[in-house]
């Protein structure tokens, strides 16, 4: 008998995942690349500015730069010279005198404040001032936003549109990162046909691959296709072991629940270990993972939304500890009231694919997308977001209120 065949041996999510990410540890090996090449990269160590963020003092205002002891409400000062961004003011500065000054442009020895040109008028002989300066107005100080030798991303940081041009600011042109992960991948079954090919009698397209080669690509991972494997256990076997020396991860999709020609279970027992094989949620209850000789095992249930959840619930967050990435925090949840009806049977805890929306009054509501069988992948174009309904919870009513999950970056449009 199966030993998770019974109810009461089924992992709840939480355990499932906590049982998952313990047996985790990031990649070790690192190299040095380009910040042109760094995009969506894990850095694996911490980054330090090599300079001050400004690095000079300078003007936040276009208007005059004085020194206060000289401005009075009477005092009209001829304007000495012009500073502008990348022009620097470098001559004499006599006494009872201003500089024009630009935004962005260096501070000229002695300024004690720049005053807005708003505030400024001009005269025949020079400039008078509305308004008397206070210390400090409107002058940026050298390493006021960013202090050389200031960590500015620690280790673990992805590296994108927020980051990178931060970097670039510091003329940071290389860094250390994690090496990508290799995940191989693979479908299972006699019934699936490749995409674009001709569908034979009893066959259906292989979208499962297609989808989670998709989630793998934008979460940077190198994968390595190996394609449809028939039902033939000594193919599977040759599959499991050609992927094993390749990949840090393989996962396969379909072959994970009970029928007489799932030869995956009995393999991976031969070839390594299962850590848990079935999942107390719905869809996706035939979830396996485990170790090969070398890489981690994650088996996806055959039909597509189990397979999608599966792997964005479970293998997204093992894939980015796996990587480095050591800022990933579990799917954002809110409380809001649905607007219509929700089937659920107490047991598992059920993923429902939902549309999160506004009302009129501007509060949040949520709507199911429609029917939810496990082979009906239009739920997750339709949906943009998961209502999770608790284990033991029963059906449930228009207006009543339940927990929303929005889709993250790899299931959004």
């Amino acid at each position: 008998m199966d030993c998770c065949s019974t109810s009461s041996s089924l992992l709840t999510l939480s355990q499932a995942l906590d049982k998952l990410l313990s047996q985790v540890e990031p990649v070790g090996q690192t190299e040095l690349i380009s910040l042109t090449q760094a995009a969506n990269r894990i850095t694996a160590q911490a980054i330090t500015s090599p300079l001050n963020v400004p690095p000079f003092d300078n003007s936040a205002m276009d208007g005059y730069a004085v020194r206060r002891n000289e401005v009075t409400e009477s005092a009209v000062l001829p304007v000495a010279g012009k500073a502008f961004a990348g022009q620097p003011f470098h001559g004499e500065w006599p006494a009872a005198s201003c500089i024009r000054i630009m935004t962005g442009a260096p501070i000229p020895a002695g300024t004690d404040a720049v005053i807005m040109q708003e505030q400024a008028e001009i005269q025949e002989n020079g400039v008078s001032f509305t308004a008397m300066p206070k210390a400090g107005q409107n002058v940026r100080l050298a390493g006021e936003d960013i202090r050389q030798g200031a960590e500015v991303l620690p280790a673990g940081s992805k590296l994108g549109v927020a980051q990178l041009p931060l970097l670039a600011s510091l003329g940071v042109a290389q860094v250390t990162v994690h090496r990508r992960l290799k995940v191989a991948l693979f479908s299972t079954g006699d019934e699936l046909q490749t995409i674009g090919q001709p569908l034979q009698e009893g066959q259906i397209y292989d979208t499962n691959r297609f989808a989670v080669r998709l989630m793998l690509e934008k979460l940077d991972c190198e994968v390595i296709d190996l394609g449809i494997i028939r039902d033939n256990e000594a193919a599977i076997r040759d599959a499991f072991a050609k992927a094993d020396v390749q990949a840090d991860v393989v996962i396969t999709s379909g072959g994970v629940s009970v029928g007489e020609a799932d030869y995956t279970k009995q393999i991976l027992d031969e070839m390594g270990k299962i850590s848990f094989w079935k999942l107390a949620i719905k869809p996706g209850k035939p979830f396996a993972f485990g170790q090969l000789s070398h890489a981690l095992f994650c088996g996806l249930p055959g039909n597509p939304v189990s397979a999608a959840l599966t792997f964005y619930q479970l293998v997204q967050p093992l894939l980015m500890k796996l990587s480095g990435y050591s800022q990933w925090q579990k799917p954002r949840q809110i409380s809001v009231k649905t607007t219509t009806a929700l089937k659920k049977t107490p047991g598992r805890m059920d993923f429902q694919r939902g549309i999160l929306s506004s009302n009129a009054q501007g509060e949040l509501e949520v709507k199911t997308t429609g029917h939810q069988g496990s082979h009906v992948f239009s739920s997750f174009s339709q949906g943009n977001c998961f209502i999770v309904l608790e284990q033991e919870r029963g059906p449930v009513a228009a207006g009543e209120w339940v927990t929303v999950e929005p889709f993250n970056s790899l299931l959004e449009s």
